[in-house]
């Protein structure tokens, strides 16, 4: 018989227990594994499966329980846990407790118990046991919440039914953990949890358990309602009018999904796995039946849908737990009522509609509400679930003909204007899912992932993101992290324009084609629906289709090429576009992956953002003259020398020998540096320098400088030492010195890990004096062998090689796209050094799997390549190192 009481919808799966029963208890075990995983596989719903896994393991454990000789009945079989809840899947924990009135009822029967635990271990069962008294179990839940929560929802399997009222009886609310304490204790576990995966349902890899919006987000709703009431029904917050019938069938509709995602983990991977893996992701994608189609990926859809599930699940059960704590612990403010207009008020901290047929009356109050919370931020802590719930059902109001009615653009853009709460009621619209209908374009990127390692967060999250950095820019208490983006902010004229620019820079994703173009032009009817001003649109519009301009100019182009300031000026127009953009920017690419947000990173926008209004201050029609800016380069570094006691007669003798590019790319501090040590130096000895960098431009890394004899493949031996050291290499200057050959290259490195070397001295030792055997060839540059790391396995970024020549400077330049690994640089330096090609610069980016590199290469006569088919050989060894990962040598 089954024991699953207070569950509903415990659907049980007829097995024939007959037929079970006759075979050994692990061939049992086999059996049911093998009926229930068919049973999936054929479609069979989930919570039959998950409820009749639980319920068929009792039967199997009551059989095995009875087949052994207890000296008493004083002695029970208990489920606990999840197994306790009557949910196991098909490798979930079997928590059992063998209870037993006192302990020496548990002396009487330690064989029997040795011979039933032994029997489940012989068996390959999973099995968490525990063998506790009455006092045991109460001593302990009294000073654990974690085992409280087991008991509370523990089920008895078989044995004496006196045991479960005396365990009830023990741990009862008047002994221990009253409803108060309880609540307070798992709503703090949850944060702390939430915490631990970033306070976002949008993860990479969630945890279908763990993560906001999982399963552990439902039990923690489940275990409180027990503690208060005794039930933790879902059926019961739909008695009491906590749900409606809507939100009730939703609830039980996601954790239904999410089972079926958690069994597929299970059964694909044969363990315990809760964490939904990038490869496993396609894996379950194809499992679940999804196609590639309309431009996104199957496993994209499949997580669309995942992402969607969790959101509303942590909607519910933010609702949810809103009505315990009333019910619980009672209102934070309780009755004080603000009066705010007929429709609304603040009641007890909370705004709310006066009466639940509001928004039939007045649907314009669906954005009304979202506009007042920001007027009154201070006294608003949220929206009553009653009023939530209204605006959850009055949703389809928001049409076409609502969002044309001036009434309600001029609302938006009220809110838009707010000094403060717009992002917190951006988000809550997006949670309602007021925004998506407002911004339909917006409600097709919700839930969106990106099948790729640089966008950790879904594209609707992310939108939202890079809005909350540009508030947060406004705050003074940012300065340090972000110290120009908070000066700037407050330049702009209108701010909000730059937040409507922010929600839509993405918002093209997902559709095929250029979604800077899609999003220009949703932005542009979105402006004319608005009725803004020509001037504010165009600028709007042009935010959102050239949001990528200023990153991947600082990450692709030299910086310290006065033609690539002047072509991006050329671009960006005025100082007022550069301002909005910047800020735009440096928002976009936080909110992307804070983990791949490096000072190095940000010291590149900074360096190209300077440039750029020290050229707008001049006037694009004066381009700085290259001799001005050498010159001007030279006095600074001098004027630093001579405080250091060197004449410049002795430092102009040793400046004859780099070319003009040395001072265009280093700046004054680097040059001083460099000569110092250089005079102090034997004049045919290679030199390695390093140092963490204090200058402006690579802020964050360590600079590595080596003066060295040119030789061929210079270059390609350097970065495979370096790799070999495990650093990664964020940025290259090589430069060849005129007049006595030497080659005078930089380069910025940061640990595997994103981290510069800092003050370690001993590990800039150990890379130094590395360097120097192998530039004294006294050791051979080795390859490493490194593992790709698992996570990289599961990407392929199509390879693209584009050769073209920069005549202005005299220089070919190849840019290399494809997916990154260990050691890739070494092996693409290798090709250079196949055919003889000179490098006069690099420009290294790593965006998650993506590696992009920017090579500036010439010919053996200092001259940009101009064989064609020369030009093809090297684009197929490039194309090959990238495809095959094989070395060229």
């Amino acid at each position: 018989m089954s024991i699953l009481n207070g569950y509903e919808d415990s659907t049980l799966i007829d097995l024939p227990m007959d037929e079970v029963t006759a075979l050994s208890f692990k061939a049992q075990l086999k059996l049911l594994a093998e009926r229930l995983q068919y049973r999936y596989e054929q479609g069979d719903p989930i919570r039959g499966l998950v409820r009749g896994r639980a319920w068929a393991m009792d039967q199997l454990l009551a059989e095995a329980w009875q087949s052994l000789a207890w000296q008493n009945d004083r002695i029970g079989l208990f489920a606990v846990g999840g197994y306790g809840r009557g949910e196991l899947l098909p490798h979930s924990d079997i928590d059992l407790l063998i209870l037993a009135e006192d302990e020496s009822c548990i002396e009487q029967n330690k064989t029997s118990i040795e011979q039933f635990v032994m029997l489940l271990w012989d068996s390959r069962l999973k099995v968490g046991h525990s063998v506790r008294s009455i006092d045991d179990c109460g001593n302990e839940a009294k000073a654990d919440v974690t085992v409280i929560t087991n008991l509370i929802e523990s089920r008895q399997i078989t044995g004496s039914l006196v045991l479960a009222d005396q365990l009830n009886n023990a741990i009862s609310p008047d002994k221990m953990w009253p409803s108060k304490d309880f609540f307070k204790a798992k709503l703090n576990e949850q944060k702390h949890r939430h915490e631990k995966y970033n306070d976002t349902e949008y993860n990479l890899e969630p945890n279908i358990k763990s993560s906001p919006g999982g399963l552990r987000d439902l039990q923690t709703i489940g275990w409180i309602a027990r503690r208060h009431s005794g039930s933790a029904s879902f059926r019961s917050f739909l008695e009491k009018g906590y749900l409606t019938d809507g939100e009730y069938r939703s609830l039980l509709d996601c954790q239904a999904f999410l089972w079926q995602v958690r069994w597929a983990l299970h059964s694909t991977t044969d363990r315990p796995e809760d964490r939904l893996r990038l490869d496993l992701q396609r894996q379950i994608a194809e499992l679940f039946g999804y196609d590639d189609e309309d431009g996104k990926l199957a496993v994209e859809r499949l997580m669309q849908r995942y992402f969607r599930v969790v959101f509303e699940l942590s909607a519910l059960n933010e609702l949810l737990l809103r009505h315990l704590e009333d019910e619980i612990i009672g209102p934070p403010n309780p009755g004080i009522l603000v009066d705010i207009n007929s429709r609304f008020r603040i009641s007890d901290g909370y705004i709310e509609a006066k009466s639940n047929d509001v928004f039939q009356r007045t649907p314009s109050a669906l954005l009304e509400i979202f506009v007042l919370a920001a007027q009154h931020h201070e006294q608003v802590s949220g929206i009553k679930p009653n009023t939530s719930r209204a605006i959850r059902a009055n949703l389809h109001r928001i049409d076409g003909p609502f969002r044309n009615d001036i009434r309600n653009t001029s609302m938006f853009m009220e809110l838009m204007r707010s000094p403060l709460g717009v992002n917190t009621n951006l988000r809550r619209m997006g949670r309602l899912g007021v925004l998506g209908r407002w911004i339909p374009e917006f409600g097709r990127i919700e839930g969106q992932m990106q099948y790729d390692l640089f966008h950790v967060y879904t594209v609707d999250a992310h939108t939202l993101l890079t809005v909350r950095n540009l508030r947060k820019f406004r705050h003074r208490s940012n300065t340090k992290e972000f110290p120009i983006a908070t000066q700037v902010i407050h330049e702009l004229g209108k701010k909000e324009l730059v937040y409507l620019a922010a929600l839509f820079h993405d918002i093209g994703k997902g559709r095929g084609g250029d979604h800077s173009e899609l999003g220009a032009y949703d932005a542009l009817r979105f402006c004319e629906r608005h009725r803004l001003s020509k001037p504010d649109t165009d600028l709007i519009v042009w935010l959102v289709e050239h949001h990528l301009l200023m990153s991947l100019t600082s990450q692709r182009e030299d910086l310290s090429d006065p033609e690539v300031i002047r072509e991006f000026c050329i671009k960006v127009r005025d100082q007022r576009r550069l301002n909005y953009l910047y800020v735009l920017t440096v928002a976009d690419i936080y909110a992307t992956n804070p983990a791949l947000w490096t000072s190095w990173r940000a010291s590149l926008l900074k360096q190209l953002f300077d440039e750029a209004k020290r050229a707008f201050r001049r006037g694009l029609e004066n381009p700085i003259d290259r001799q001005d800016l050498i010159a001007e380069t030279q006095t600074l570094a001098l004027e630093i020398l001579e405080k250091d006691g060197f004449s410049a007669e002795e430092v102009c003798q040793l400046w004859g020998e780099p070319g003009e590019d040395y001072f265009l790319r280093e700046s004054p501090e680097n040059i001083a540096w460099h000569t110092k040590s250089l005079m102090h130096s034997s004049p045919d000895a290679p030199v390695v320098l390093m140092k963490e960098t204090d200058e402006d431009s690579f802020a964050g890394a360590t600079q590595i400088f080596i003066y060295a004899p040119d030789r061929p493949h210079l270059f390609a031996d350097i970065v495979t030492t370096l790799d070999a050291l495990d650093l990664n290499i964020q940025d290259a200057r090589i430069m060849t010195s005129s007049g006595s050959h030497f080659s005078l290259d930089t380069f910025i490195v940061l640990e595997q890990d994103g981290r510069s070397i800092g003050e370690n001295f001993e590990r800039m030792r150990d890379i130094q004096h590395t360097l120097l055997l192998m530039l004294s060839d006294k050791q051979p540059p080795k390859r490493a062998v490194r593992r790709t790391p698992t996570r990289l396995k599961h990407f392929h970024v199509p390879p693209r090689v584009t050769i073209s020549n920069d005549l202005y400077n005299e220089r070919t330049v190849v840019e290399v796209i494809g997916t990154d690994r260990p050691g890739l640089l070494a092996e693409l330096g290798a090709v250079f050094k196949t055919f003889n090609l000179p490098l006069l610069n690099a420009r290294i980016s790593t965006l998650g799997e993506r590696a992009e590199d920017v090579f500036f290469i010439v010919d053996q006569n200092n001259q940009p390549l101009e064989d064609d088919a020369l030009c093809s050989e090297i684009q197929a060894a490039l194309t090959a190192v990238l495809e095959n990962g094989a070395s060229t040598e």
